[in-house]
C-alpha cells in the first residue's frame, strides 16, 4: 500500500487538499486525513499537485511512411511517454489496403512486443471499405480497439462517398472515429505548382502548399458528412482559428464535434520553416503545418472555454538523416516530430503557469475528457477509488530546460530544444507502481493492453 499525503489532487471540477491511498494496482481510499495503514509507503506530496495519469490519445510508433519507419518504436516511444507523466497511450494501428481490420490490428499487436513502459490501446484506421470491412468493425469493437481513424490526405486517405458510409455504419455500432481533415486535392495542386521550379528545394513550400484553408475546407465537408450521418466525430490535431470556425458553425447545428489539439500548434508558428539551413527547417515538417501566432491564441482561448476537448502528441518522430529524404523535394520529407515527454509539462508550463488555462482544466484536457472519449473512463483519467492507480505528481516550484541531451526518444533532436519550463513532473506511479522519477524511467516494460469499450459522447 502506498500513501500519498498533503498533496493537491486535481479535478476538473475542482481541486481538493486530500490524502491518496492505493492498495495494489488500485485506488481504495481518498479522504482530507488518512492515518497511515501499517507497513504503508508514504509519499509526501506538500506543495505539489496530484493528477490522474495523463492518456495520450494519438501516436505513431514504429510506422512505415515517407519511405522509412519512424523513429521511436513501441518500446522507445512508451518509455519517453511515461518519463513525461503519461500513462496510457493509443497509437493507430492501420488496415492497409488489401488486409482485413483484424489483420492489421494483429500486426499493431506484433509492434507492441518490443515492450511498453505505460499501458497502451490502439484505434484502428480504415482505408478501404466493402462489406467485409464492415462487418468486422463489431470486432474491433470486442478486441478493444473500439474507435477508428480515416484520412482525407495522404495515400490512405478515403473519399467523400466512402466517408459517409463509414460514419453510417460507425453509427450503427455506437462508436466514432477520429479524421485527419486536409482537402487532398487542393494540396496536390499546389504541391505540382511549387514543385516545378526553385521552391522545390525549399522546407518552406511545405507550409505553404498546405493553407489553413485546405485544412477548414476538409473540417467543413467532414462535418457536413457527419451532420447527413447524425453521427459524432472527432477532428484530430486541430491547427488554425479557421478550422474552429467550421466546427463552430457544426455545433450550432445541433451536432457533436469532438476536437484534440497538440501542444507544437499551441508554441510553435510557421516561422520556423522560413530558414534557409535544411536541417533546421525540416525538424518542425509535420501535417498539418504549423500556423500563425494568431492561431495559436484561439486555439489556447477556445481550450480555456472548453470548445477542445482534447490534448495529444500526434508523435512521429524522425532523425535529422531521416528528414533528408526530402532534401532536394519538399513533397519528400517525413512529416512529424518528437513530443511524448515534454506534452504534459510543456502544457502545465506555457498554459497553467502563464494563466491560460487553469490546473484543472489541464486535468481536464489530458486526463478524463480522452479516458471518457475513448473508453477509458473511470479506470483511468480520473483519481477515485477503484480506479487504477495512475498518479502523476507535478512540483509547480521546479523548472526544467528542454534538451535533446536528456530526451528519450530516438529522435536525435528536441523540437522545443532550450525552452525552460515551470514546473515539472516529479514522480509517476503506474497501476501503484513507481516507474519513472524526475524524468528517469526506473521500471520499464509494465505497460499493459488496453481493452477499451465504446465511446462517452458527453
Amino acid at each position: 500500500m502506498i500513501l500519498f499525503q498533503n498533496g493537491t489532487l486535481v479535478y476538473p471540477s475542482g481541486s481538493r487538499s486530500a490524502d491518496l491511498l492505493t492498495d495494489g494496482e488500485k485506488i481504495c481510499r481518498i479522504a482530507s486525513h488518512i492515518d497511515p495503514p501499517s507497513g504503508c509507503e508514504i509519499v509526501d506530496c506538500a506543495g505539489k499537485l496530484v493528477f490522474p495519469g495523463f492518456i495520450d490519445a494519438h501516436t505513431h510508433f514504429d510506422l512505415h511512411v515517407a519511405g522509412t519507419v519512424t523513429a521511436d518504436d513501441f518500446s522507445s516511444g512508451t518509455k519517453a511517454e511515461i518519463a513525461g507523466g503519461t500513462t496510457s497511450v493509443i497509437d493507430f494501428g492501420t488496415a492497409y489496403p488489401g488486409e482485413t481490420l483484424n489483420e492489421g490490428l494483429d500486426n499493431w499487436f506484433r509492434k507492441a512486443e518490443a515492450g511498453c513502459s505505460c499501458d497502451y490501446g490502439f484505434h484502428q484506421t480504415i482505408t478501404e471499405w466493402n462489406d467485409s470491412i464492415s462487418a468486422e468493425i463489431p470486432d474491433m469493437i470486442e478486441r478493444g480497439a473500439s474507435t477508428f481513424k480515416i484520412y482525407m490526405t495522404y495515400d490512405t486517405q478515403i473519399d467523400d462517398c466512402t466517408i459517409l458510409k463509414v460514419l453510417q455504419r460507425l453509427k450503427e455500432c455506437g462508436t466514432t472515429t477520429g479524421c485527419h481533415c486536409e482537402n487532398s486535392g487542393l494540396i496536390d495542386a499546389l504541391r505540382e505548382e511549387y514543385a516545378a521550379d526553385e521552391r522545390r528545394r525549399k522546407v518552406s513550400s511545405h507550409y505553404l502548399t498546405r493553407p489553413a484553408a485546405a485544412e477548414a475546407e476538409a473540417i467543413g465537408r467532414y462535418c457536413h458528412l457527419a451532420e447527413v450521418a447524425d453521427e459524432p466525430v472527432i477532428d484530430v490535431h486541430l491547427t488554425c482559428l479557421e478550422g474552429l470556425e467550421e466546427i463552430r458553425a457544426a455545433r450550432r447545428r445541433g451536432q457533436k464535434v469532438y476536437v484534440e489539439t497538440c501542444p507544437q500548434y499551441l508554441v510553435m508558428d510557421d516561422s520556423l520553416y522560413d530558414n534557409d539551413d535544411f536541417d533546421e527547417a525540416s525538424k518542425y515538417v509535420c501535417a498539418p503545418p504549423l500556423r500563425k501566432k494568431t492561431d495559436q491564441d484561439a486555439l489556447w482561448k477556445a481550450m480555456a472555454d472548453g470548445e477542445i476537448q482534447t490534448v495529444s502528441t500526434d508523435h512521429c518522430s524522425f532523425t535529422i538523416a531521416q528528414k533528408e529524404l526530402g532534401k532536394d523535394d519538399f513533397r519528400k520529407i517525413p512529416g512529424g516530430m518528437p513530443g511524448a515527454e515534454t506534452r504534459p509539462a510543456v502544457i502545465y508550463s506555457e498554459g497553467v503557469s502563464k494563466g491560460r488555462i487553469t490546473k484543472e482544466k489541464m486535468c481536464e484536457l489530458l486526463a478524463e475528457n480522452p479516458a471518457r472519449l475513448y473508453g477509458l473512463y473511470p479506470k483511468k483519467g480520473v483519481l477515485k477509488e477503484g480506479a487504477d492507480a495512475d498518479i502523476v505528481i507535478l512540483d509547480p516550484a521546479a523548472e526544467r530546460t528542454i534538451s535533446v541531451k536528456t530526451q528519450i526518444s530516438k529522435a536525435d533532436y528536441a523540437p522545443l530544444e532550450g525552452m525552460k519550463l515551470k514546473g515539472a513532473i516529479d514522480q509517476v506511479y503506474l497501476r501503484g507502481e513507481k516507474v519513472a522519477e524526475d524524468g528517469r524511467v526506473i521500471k520499464e516494460n509494465r505497460g499493459q493492453y488496453l481493452k477499451r469499450g465504446l465511446p462517452e459522447f458527453f
